[in-house]
């Protein structure tokens, strides 16, 4: 008897199983060369069918050896256009061929494969595929009721996230570490229940990672190269919430059916965010809304009326395109992280379908605050007019979200009105925050009561707006003092008074009208706070022009950087000032004001006045220097 087994039969392991069994005793078994190409292309890959497949062409060898049967490999390996049109069949016709050639009966456990061998006479043993049944899996046992998640991984011991919502820890749950025989086993035992089980599936499998999702539990498994070893990390809900178990549950749940709502939830991780957007999936879906989901991975414990998307063709804009045809009247957006994500939440949200999204933020206002730049800064109360911050399990703070045109507050000049993005804490109905833009930067100013602000980024943009201006026409020392929100007084050299002022007084005028802020022009001599030689000013910042300052004087040192330009931004990155209001330079001349981002950088949008100087320094290769304010 001689067989030829093609991929699939030899990846699940039936040929060796076949020879135990008695079936395939003393046959000649002919291995294609081209099922040894597949298999090695895929174990280079990281794939386990290719590793799996390897250890069932030794276990044939062990067999050889043992004189139970004859082993040999035919034909050629495949050439390189043949194993590019693998998944158009060319590989298997190969194999069928070889059947053909040799007179053997083809072995296989892929279905169409049969079909086609049959029709085309060739004599089939079709062995259907071998899946492992898994009724628990072995890496449960790690969990408890208070167990959030499992983290295993090769040569450490076993460690799990245990306790309460907002007060978990991160501990060890074994004595021993494991070793890689028994990881690869958990591993495989995972994979094989996502195919089998009903609630199973692979959500994610690339070259070294997996990520799978087996009834309750997410799974995420890394391997080499990917990894510097086998690890699995098992994440599973630890509680089932109902929205009357939150506060505020009246008022949010008289929200949410109002209309269809734009709603941030937001929260640190591990805060309970998932699990109160669960709760909202399922109190919509119980008033008779039609309630879908878009999330990579599937996370979301929600009942089976509600349809979970993930990415469709690797793009979550082809899924809302496919949804926008469905047309739910609630989605759930789990981990909106990158641009491209709050993209596809504002234009979902717009087109009239209420969205629910799921952000990390450390503060409240830092979930709106994800939304400038990436979407319009007046549309943003179109997108999202609720924002429900998570902490410990719990809702902390509902934020509502509108716009007004006025006077942003502790401005006063009625030509400085705007539109003004109104934060709203929905507990009190206090204004929390205004965000605005002032001289072409985007501000977020928070509020006190009765609406005034404390000396915050806009009084310090405004004071660098006014150096800038006066700096471009005087030649000596500047310092600027802010009186109030509409007055400055500006001290300069004796010498430049006239220069500053202007013919009757024109080129104070024009900045006056520029900024909206009146300006009284004064000498050095008359500064009241007055310290040290060269008129420097106590109050102020030295100027750039002060060559001759005294040392107090001194601009402070700053940080030489290297913007990067990109499609759509200019981004300078900062090592530190992390969340400080920063000057950017250039040659030690001023360019703007800006405050460093958390991440380490500061964006300027490319078209802006801002953009335009900068890149014009960038090009003149004058040195950029960030400079603490």
């Amino acid at each position: 008897m001689n067989v030829v087994p093609d991929t699939s039969v030899v990846i699940d392991g039936r040929v060796s199983a076949a020879i135990e069994d008695g079936q395939f005793e003393g046959a000649t078994v002919s291995v294609p060369e081209a099922v040894v190409a597949e298999l090695e292309a895929q174990a280079n890959d990281g794939l386990d069918s290719g590793w799996d497949g390897l250890g069932e062409l030794k276990r044939l060898a062990e067999f050889a050896d043992e004189g139970r049967i004859d082993l040999e490999y035919v034909g050629e390996r495949p050439s390189a256009i043949e194993r590019g049109h693998a998944a158009e069949g060319e590989i298997d016709a190969v194999i069928r061929d070889l059947a053909e050639d040799l007179e053997a009966t083809f072995v296989t456990s892929d279905i169409v494969q049969a079909e086609v061998a049959q029709a085309k006479g060739l004599e089939v043993d079709y062995l259907s595929p071998e899946v492992r049944r898994v009724g628990t899996l072995a890496i449960e046992e790690y969990f408890d009721d208070q167990t959030m998640s499992v983290h295993l991984k090769t040569d450490v011991v076993p460690m799990a996230k245990r306790g309460e919502i907002g007060d978990m820890h991160y501990q060890e749950i074994a004595d021993e570490p494991l070793d890689e025989d028994t990881m690869d086993e958990y591993a495989r035992e995972v994979v094989d229940g996502a195919r089998e089980a009903t609630g199973g599936f692979i959500e994610l499998s690339e070259p070294g990672m997996k990520i799978v999702q087996f009834r309750d539990y997410r799974i995420a498994i890394a391997r080499p190269p990917f990894a510097d070893g086998i690890e699995i990390t098992a994440v599973r809900p630890i509680v089932q919430t109902d929205i009357e178990d939150y506060e505020h549950a009246d008022e949010l749940k008289e929200r949410l059916l109002e209309h269809q709502r734009g709603v941030l939830i937001s929260g640190s991780p591990g805060a309970g965010k998932s699990t109160f957007a669960q709760s909202v999936a399922r109190y919509l879906n119980d008033h008779d809304y039609a309630v879908k989901t878009m999330e990579k991975p599937r996370d979301l414990q929600v009942g089976p009326e509600i349809t979970q998307y993930t990415e469709l063709g690797g793009r979550m804009d082809k899924t809302a395109d496919a949804l926008l045809m469905v047309r739910p009247d609630y989605t759930i957006y789990d981990e909106v992280r990158k641009t491209d994500d709050f993209e596809v939440f504002a234009d979902m949200r717009l087109a009239g379908v209420g969205m629910i999204g799921v952000v990390h933020a450390t503060r409240p206002i830092d979930a709106l605050q994800r939304l400038v730049g990436r979407v319009e800064l007046g549309m943003i109360p179109q997108v999202v007019d609720t924002v429900v911050y998570i902490d410990a399990g719990e809702v902390s703070t509902v934020y509502d979200v509108k716009t007004e045109v006025k006077v942003p507050a502790g401005l006063t000049e009625e030509d400085l009105a705007r539109p003004v993005i109104q934060v709203t804490d929905f507990q009190t109905g206090k204004p929390a925050y205004e965000i605005y833009t002032f001289n072409r930067q985007v501000v977020t100013v928070p509020l006190e009561d009765g609406g005034e602000t404390t000396e915050s980024g806009v009084d310090r943009i405004a004071k660098s707006e006014i150096e800038r201006e006066i700096r471009s026409i005087a030649r000596g020392y500047v310092d600027v003092q802010l009186k109030s929100q509409n007055r400055a007084v500006v001290y300069v050299e004796e010498d430049d008074i006239s220069t500053v002022i202007g013919k009757g007084g024109g080129r104070i005028t024009d900045v006056e009208n520029r900024l909206g802020i009146d300006i009284d022009v004064r000498t050095h001599d008359e500064n009241p706070h007055k310290s040290g030689s060269n008129g420097g000013g106590g109050g102020g910042r030295s100027g750039h022009g002060n060559a001759g300052g005294s040392a107090s004087n001194a601009q402070p040192a700053g940080q030489i950087v290297t913007p990067e330009i990109t499609s759509r931004h200019v981004i300078i990155p900062v090592d530190s000032n992390h969340g400080e209001t920063v000057e950017v330079q250039a040659g030690g001349e001023y360019l703007f004001t800006a405050t460093v981002s958390r991440g380490g950088e500061i964006q300027v949008s490319r078209g802006s006045a801002i953009a335009d100087d900068l890149e014009d320094a960038i090009d003149r290769k004058r040195p950029i220097t960030v400079v603490p304010s």
